[in-house]
């Protein structure tokens, strides 16, 4: 039984996957009360799904880059649980859930998550063999100088607010993904999670540090 934590951004998630599909699974748009909702939503997921924690055999929470604050709550809590009962803690990227969603294109796939003061972290995806491959790293954009990366047809999602959204739309080097495909999913968490834990070295919670941007993009 393994318990996801998502708490990268605003856009906050939990998960309960049993190895073979998804028990629960939640996601709210937090206004930066991450700090009083998490322990509170897990704890009632778990009574929802009859489980209790010690019966858990693994935790998974999303690494980053997002909200310097988010990340630390979330991993603090993921990391908190994993020691007192002795449990592998997986550690999954927060653009490779968004990826995970979309379905397979010719052109890349554009992953964009908020990272405060008018910025974005955005990271880069090819059809690769069993999925979307990351190009490198995350780096912070406004989204003017993202615009200005682009020099063919992209398919773009992530956080994109509304007004962004309508200004993307006159774009023709942009299709938007639907704001449907534009969540990140726990359960999608949860799953990767299992897939990375099967016939791996046991990860060690202890040594899992968050993905934060340059100190120049770095939010807080």
């Amino acid at each position: 039984m393994l318990l996801a934590l998502d708490t990268a951004t605003k856009t906050v998630g939990l998960a309960i996957h049993d190895g073979t599909q998804v028990l629960a699974e939640c996601t709210w748009r937090s206004q930066g009360h991450h700090s009083r909702e998490l322990a509170p939503e897990v704890a009632m997921m778990l009574r929802r799904v009859g489980v209790q924690a010690p019966a858990l055999t693994a935790l998974a929470v999303s690494l980053g880059p997002g909200s310097f604050n988010g990340l630390r709550i979330g991993l603090a809590l993921a990391k908190g649980m994993a020691l007192a009962h002795n449990l592998p803690l997986i550690g999954i990227p927060t653009h490779d859930i968004l990826a995970r969603i979309q379905p397979r294109r010719e052109g890349p796939l554009l992953v964009v998550i908020e990272a405060g003061r008018g910025r974005v972290a955005a990271l880069w995806y090819k059809w690769g063999r069993g999925g979307w491959k990351a190009q490198g790293q995350p780096e912070g954009f406004s989204w003017s100088e993202l615009l200005g990366r682009i020099d063919r047809p992209v398919y773009l999602c992530g956080e994109v607010d509304p007004e962004q959204r309508r200004n993307l739309e006159g774009d023709p080097r942009v299709e938007l993904a639907p704001p449907s495909e534009c969540v990140r999913r726990p359960g999608f968490l949860a799953e990767m999670a299992w897939e990375k834990l099967k016939g791996a070295k046991r990860p060690e919670a202890g040594t899992l540090a968050p993905i934060y941007l340059r100190s120049r993009d770095e939010v807080s």
